[in-house]
């Protein structure tokens, strides 16, 4: 099928949930030293920040992220800055975020906010690292490659599939992007930018299913 399909079936729904739900990890909450945000077209990614900091679970933030060809029309002055708005407007006190506006991936994203932090003196031991729902796996992976002496926890906006959907209106856009995501966890450690992840055999059928039926337009460029 083409990749301008529009008709989801029920299968591939079924294959599209089993590979949502390997994407998070499924970590509980800890108090952590710092959080980091990771910049991109979804603001819920702010927004699952300012609540996590309410709720108390880290003193101090970094949102990090430039911007990019997807996310140049919604946020022209970066990621970072337009979370960091967006979180002043929800209540964080300003003196509660350090901005790290300059990574354009999220290795980037990683290790220029750890130098951000470093420069203000912090060396946290442990990082509460918050990005969008399907992208957990590869945040942690990325994050254990860059910074393996921190301890890392992952955390998103709580939402399902549907509901995630739903929030981004094109259903065949975000099955698009959870399998882009996936062909990323798989090849990035041969790149030497995240370390190996187990990919269970029933996700990697749906992934291959995926592909097959077209949902490949979030793949990397070869």
């Amino acid at each position: 099928m083409s990749v301008k399909q529009q008709v989801i079936t029920d299968e591939q729904w079924r294959h599209a949930r089993t590979i949502w739900d390997y994407h998070q990890m499924h970590h509980d909450l800890r108090r952590c030293d710092v959080a980091i945000g990771l910049g991109s077209h979804d603001l819920g990614v702010a927004r699952a920040t300012v609540e996590l900091y309410h709720a108390g679970w880290f003193p101090l933030l970094v949102f990090s992220g430039a911007t990019s060809p997807t996310t140049a029309a919604r946020f022209p002055r970066g990621e970072a800055v337009h979370y960091r708005e967006h979180a002043l407007e929800l209540g964080v006190p300003d003196e509660a975020i350090l901005l790290e506006p300059n990574a354009t991936n999220t290795g980037q994203n990683i290790a220029l906010s750890r130098q951000v932090l470093a420069d203000a003196g912090i060396q946290p031991g442990s990082v509460l690292l918050i990005s969008k729902p399907y992208m957990e796996r590869r945040a942690y992976a990325t994050a254990r490659k860059v910074w393996p002496e921190v301890e890392v926890v992952c955390a998103s906006e709580p939402l399902e599939l549907d509901d995630y959907v739903s929030s981004i209106g094109d259903p065949k856009l975000v099955i698009d992007m959870l399998v882009g995501d996936l062909q990323r966890v798989i090849e990035y450690p041969k790149l030497g930018y995240a370390i190996e992840q187990p990919v269970p055999g029933e996700v990697h059928d749906a992934y291959q299913a995926l592909l097959r039926a077209g949902f490949d337009s979030r793949l990397l460029t070869p």
